[in-house]
Order: structure tokens, then C-alpha cells, then sequence
């Protein structure tokens, strides 16, 4: 078993501006692993998912009516896969 810190593979960081977000739930459709309404207007998403996501997640970025969500993908440092200091 695996711990989060031993993780080998990139993760994908996610931000919303929930400013712009309008609760079209285009998103939730698309990558409901990720992203979830709550209501009929509040958004829930997970900041950071697995690599394995990016295809339903670039779906969901492409279909956001406001362009409300950013992915970026970023490496895990070293020192968090081998516990190294």
C-alpha cells in the first residue's frame, strides 16, 4: 500500500474561478470524478486528480461555458517519492 507522498506519477492541479463559475454543470457531466455540484449552483471539485483524468478533464475545460476551469500538470518532487530531505 501506498501512501500519498509515494506517489510516482504526475498530478494534474486544478483551480476554478468561482467567480465566473455560472453552474452550468457542463463539468460535472464530463468528469464527475472530479467535479460535483452541490445544489443547483455550488461547484465541489477535487484541487488535484490523477494523471489518468486529463482526457475527461480537458473535456470538461473545453466545455465550461465561461471558461471558468484551469489544469495544469505538475511533477511530483523527488524528495515526496523517496521521503528524501
Amino acid at each position: 500500500m501506498t501512501g500519498p507522498l509515494e506517489r510516482t506519477d504526475p498530478v494534474v492541479r486544478i483551480a476554478v474561478d468561482l467567480n465566473r463559475c455560472q453552474g452550468y454543470a457542463q463539468c460535472a457531466f464530463l468528469a464527475p470524478d472530479v467535479f460535483a455540484m452541490h445544489g443547483e449552483e455550488a461547484l465541489l471539485y477535487a484541487p488535484e486528480a490523477d494523471e489518468e483524468q486529463r482526457e475527461q478533464l480537458a473535456r470538461a475545460v473545453a466545455a465550461c461555458p465561461v471558461q471558468a476551469i484551469l489544469v495544469d500538470a505538475v511533477d511530483v518532487p523527488a524528495e515526496a517519492v523517496s521521503g528524501a530531505r
